[in-house]
């Protein structure tokens, strides 16, 4: 997958289209760099099976090479509020990118879920991402957002190919980390464009939609990621610590299998993602009925192996009820 993304990045500097992402080659420098720093801390944590802070401390490592050559959180979304000092720029990015970055890891539980889910998550955003450069600027529309969700679009669904259940080859801690490097970098390079948006932001492209749209391509991995670290300290254990309490385990324990649980994920991955990029082609009068619809559906699906099971133990009670009374009519009978 690294090899995949930074082949892609050597091509695309090489792309009359593209040149407007490459004039400045520190940006460039500094994703190059930290996919390298990615790619050595998830393979010694592989191996060697590292202590959790050695493994936050490498993914801190690669998000400041990302801060230092110049993509950081420059500008909140929300009324557009500006962050002037530097270093808290710095600090924001580099606690925004080993958040992203780990909540993917979390979610790489079952083959092939980590991959779908980023690939589902980068096609959403790539639409935003793309929509927005032609919006700001109709003569130039290469984007650094928009190529890097198409680069790591094309080397999810190539890996996917493989990693799906059940998976030949597995992505390990560098696929689940470069993947969150990516998605936040793309997310936080959003940003920087803020100032060109601002007299844009309320004609073609929603204002709440450089916020929103991050958060909701991931998620699920999100709230995985909160409900676990809640879960393991409320029990006195390490954050870090494995268990089966994720979203995915739970849907394998209510009865789905591992295939089935993988897709039904996709399909809320996919449902909120693509439901959040809508709002920039859908009156919303028209889309938050459908939204609504559709997100009864998919809970109707999620739940469908409980209500079996509810269904089940009912007529299982029932019967029991019935032989009860059956052998107390016969007992009363005998005498």
């Amino acid at each position: 997958m690294i090899i995949a993304l930074l082949a892609g990045i050597a091509i695309s500097s090489q792309l009359e289209f593209l040149e407007g992402i490459f004039a400045s080659p520190e940006p460039i420098n500094g994703i190059v760099l930290a996919c390298l720093v990615v790619l050595v801390v998830g393979v010694t944590d592989d191996v060697f099976d590292l202590r959790w802070y050695w493994k936050m401390l490498g993914q801190a490592t690669a998000a400041l090479a990302i801060a230092l050559n110049g993509i950081r959180l420059e500008a909140m979304p929300v009324g557009w509020i500006h962050i002037r000092n530097e270093p808290l720029q710095i600090f924001l990015t580099v606690f925004i990118i080993v958040l992203t970055m780990n909540a993917i890891n979390f979610v790489d539980g079952l083959d092939g879920l980590a991959a779908g889910v980023a690939a589902i998550g980068a096609a959403a955003f790539f639409i935003y991402s793309y929509v927005l450069a032609r919006t700001i600027n109709e003569f130039d529309h290469s984007n650094l957002s928009a190529l890097l969700m198409a680069l790591l679009l094309g080397a999810s669904l190539g890996f996917l190919i493989h990693n799906f259940y059940p998976a030949s080859i597995f992505m390990g801690e560098s696929g689940a980390m470069l993947i969150g490097l990516i998605m936040a970098t793309g997310a936080l390079a959003v940003t920087a464009d803020v100032d060109a948006l601002d007299s844009f932001r309320f004609r073609n492209v929603p204002s709440f939609m450089p916020i929103i749209l991050p958060i909701a391509v991931i998620i699920l991995p999100l709230v995985d990621l909160a409900t676990a670290v809640v879960r393991r300290t409320a029990s006195g254990r390490s954050p870090f610590s494995a268990d089966r309490g994720h979203l995915h385990h739970k849907l394998i324990d209510g009865g789905w299998t591992q295939r089935q649980a993988v897709l039904l994920l996709y399909l809320w991955s996919s449902l909120i993602a693509f439901g959040t990029v809508a709002f920039n082609f859908v009156d919303s009068v028209i889309l938050l009925p459908s939204l609504a619809v559709l997100i009864l559906i998919a809970v109707y699906i999620t739940s469908n192996p409980w209500q079996r099971r509810r269904v089940r133990d009912e007529k299982r009670a029932n019967a029991l009820r019935n032989e009860e009374k059956n052998n107390s009519g016969d007992e009363l009978a005998g005498e």
